[in-house]
């Protein structure tokens, strides 16, 4: 059975909204590497349809520097799966996820051997309050937002996480890796 793993940037504040960190070169190849040891994604809806914008081809050639794109083409190949009650359908090398969730998560992660990669907010504070979430990096950018969203707003009780690793980017972002205390 694969690891479920969340990643996230977040601002010094807490904030986690893309637009309030500045992406770079190293931070994107560090993603990249999350992505290529993971089975498969799994998203929220608001996750999925942001990275589908910005990430599937064609993205256009204006679109960003020339070291997004190895993250571009490894999101665009990523097998990827999408809670959501409101989508019809999905695409993207992408399949909805319908029903119980703890269910459905347990079953991704027996079907995986290198784990399941989250990315989003609300499906992270969901998975976190099922006790599904093996493994929290949290990529901390020097920056203050002084806006939301905010990560985990409304646990309905404390998770408690021990430091596994830890690391410095370039940039000054602190990548935080924590496993839950079992």
């Amino acid at each position: 059975m694969g690891p479920l793993r969340y990643a996230v940037n977040v601002t010094l504040d807490g904030c986690c909204d893309h637009r309030a960190i500045v992406p770079d070169e190293e931070m994107h190849r560090h993603h990249v590497g999350n992505l290529e040891r993971a089975d498969a994604l799994l998203f929220g809806r608001v996750t999925y349809e942001m990275m589908e914008a910005a990430w599937r081809p064609p993205v256009p050639t204006d679109s960003g520097p020339d070291w997004t794109r190895p993250f571009a083409r490894t999101i665009d190949a990523a097998k990827k799966y999408v809670v959501s009650r409101t989508l019809e359908h999905v695409d993207w090398n992408a399949e909805l996820v319908r029903g119980d969730l703890a269910r459905a998560v347990v079953q991704l992660k027996q079907n995986s051997d290198r784990g399941i990669l989250v990315g989003g907010v609300q499906l992270a504070a969901a998975l976190t309050e099922l006790g599904l979430i093996d493994e929290y990096e949290f990529m901390v950018h020097p920056a203050v937002a002084g806006h939301g969203p905010t990560v985990f707003a409304g646990l309905s009780r404390p998770v408690d996480l021990k430091l596994v690793s830890r690391s410095e980017l370039g940039s000054g972002a602190m990548v935080m890796r924590y496993e839950p205390r079992r």
